[in-house]
């Protein structure tokens, strides 16, 4: 994300223009002024991340000299918030009551948030503390996490379990994830709680898991079905053989070709496919025969096939 752009700030921004474009998005895109506008509580997340680090001047420094790409291998989202006050932030917000000024404080010893979103916090206006009747909000979760994970063909046969490392080095979360049987590409695995935390307090959001399946040099998949490419002599075609084709699961079955098999002709082999799901049962193999012309031929060899192409063949 470029933060100066979501802030509309330049890169020559002071801390004070920096916090001052902060209060005027926050206050536009306050979760109680957009009840239930999600575009608006992504907003909200986009720029709290973004004043995070350009409040910081260390953090900024990494941003300016590594560029986005660069500072986000460098921090996680957890880098990111810790030890950012944006509740001086919230405690400098202003409200027009009547004329009157009043500034959100916590009432019970909760975060600073608490009153931003609505926990039962109330507003000091004349000495007095007025509260919040209306319903209470719910904390804004932390973004959500998408991350890829490869799958093998062997490894949908009958399901696997992978394990995760989220973030890096020492600190890095190991997460086991199982893998149904048969799971089709693209689909998405859900870990609740292992998304991005909040930048406000609430809870984290969900990390998905988008299964990415991967080529295999032998089996392509259609589906449930595998098909697999054998190629035979032009005499097998012709007269019909037996030859041994692999499958997924390592083994080898004997498969008979018909006399007269043309080329790209399928044999289907039913139950030696994919499994649909982890409960479905298993789709079919299909051998694709692809027929060898030789290309050069000895003097017998051509003597023959002269004479079997004088009879028509």
């Amino acid at each position: 994300m470029d933060y100066y752009k979501i802030l509309g700030v330049d890169k020559t921004a002071s801390a004070d223009v920096i916090k001052k474009a902060y209060r005027k998005l926050a206050l536009k895109y306050h979760p109680d002024r957009n009840q239930g506008n999600k575009e608006a509580e992504d907003k909200f997340k986009q720029i709290s991340e973004a004043y995070a680090v350009l409040s910081d001047k260390e953090k900024r420094q990494q941003y300016d000299t590594f560029g986005s790409a660069g500072f986000q291998q460098r921090y996680s989202q957890e880098d990111i918030f810790k030890g950012a006050d944006l509740g001086e932030i919230l405690r400098e917000f202003g409200i027009n009551l009547g004329g009157g000024r009043a500034t959100f404080r916590t009432s019970r010893g909760g975060s600073p948030f608490d009153d931003l979103f609505g926990f039962g916090g109330g507003f000091d206006r004349g000495g007095q503390t007025f509260y919040d009747s209306r319903q209470t909000a719910q904390p804004i979760k932390g973004n959500d996490l998408i991350l890829e994970l490869p799958v093998s063909l062997e490894e949908l046969l009958s399901g696997t379990e992978k394990t995760i490392s989220l973030g890096r080095g020492v600190s890095a979360e190991k997460v086991s994830v199982k893998v149904p049987a048969g799971i089709q590409d693209g689909k998405k695995l859900r870990i609740g709680g292992k998304g991005s935390p909040s930048p406000v307090g609430g809870p984290p959001g969900d990390l998905y898991l988008l299964i990415k399946i991967l080529p295999h040099e032998r089996f392509a998949r259609e589906g449930d079905d595998l098909t697999v490419e054998e190629k035979v002599p032009f005499t097998s075609a012709v007269l019909g053989a037996e030859i041994s084709v692999p499958t997924l699961g390592g083994r080898e079955l004997k498969v008979r070709i018909p006399a007269g098999t043309q080329p790209l002709s399928k044999l289907r082999i039913k139950g030696k496919g994919l499994p649909g799901g982890p409960k479905g049962g298993r789709g079919d193999m299909f051998v694709r025969i692809n027929i060898i012309v030789p290309k050069h031929l000895d003097g017998e060899q051509k003597k023959l096939i002269a004479e079997l192409a004088g009879t028509g063949i």
